[in-house]
């Protein structure tokens, strides 16, 4: 069985996606960026700031799906500035700590050039 999901803790996204997907023992968790929930707008800032916000989101979705962040197993992190990267890991550790998910960081170009980073990742939940 596949389920859709959206966490009553989180805006409906603008477009079609669900925010995540449970299916076969794993939550797999769309991309996810410095949204705020509250207003459903985009909070920019520096990295830190951004970061933490997105895993934040990623958080509140994947508690939404009855996980947590210590059943992730896989996390991908993009940036759109791969200096970043330090100031990232280093709130990537604040969530983290030393559950340490599989993870690949790639540097790219968002759609939005204001964004600095977007997050994903899969939790395996059981059957």
């Amino acid at each position: 069985m596949i389920e859709h999901i959206f966490p009553a803790t989180m805006p409906v996204p603008k477009n079609p996606y669900s925010l995540a997907t449970k299916a076969g023992g794993f939550v797999f968790v769309s991309g996810q960026a410095s949204v705020d929930p509250a207003s459903a707008e985009f909070s920019f800032g520096d990295i830190a700031h951004e970061t933490r916000l997105t895993l934040q989101n990623v958080q509140r979705i994947l508690e939404g799906s009855g996980a947590t962040l210590a059943q992730v197993v896989k996390v991908n992190v993009y940036l759109a500035n791969e200096n970043d990267f330090a100031a990232m890991n280093a709130v990537y550790v604040e969530f983290f700590g030393s559950d340490r998910p599989a993870r690949t960081t790639i540097g790219c170009r968002f759609a939005n050039p204001t964004m600095k980073v977007e997050i994903d990742c899969i939790a395996y939940v059981g059957e």
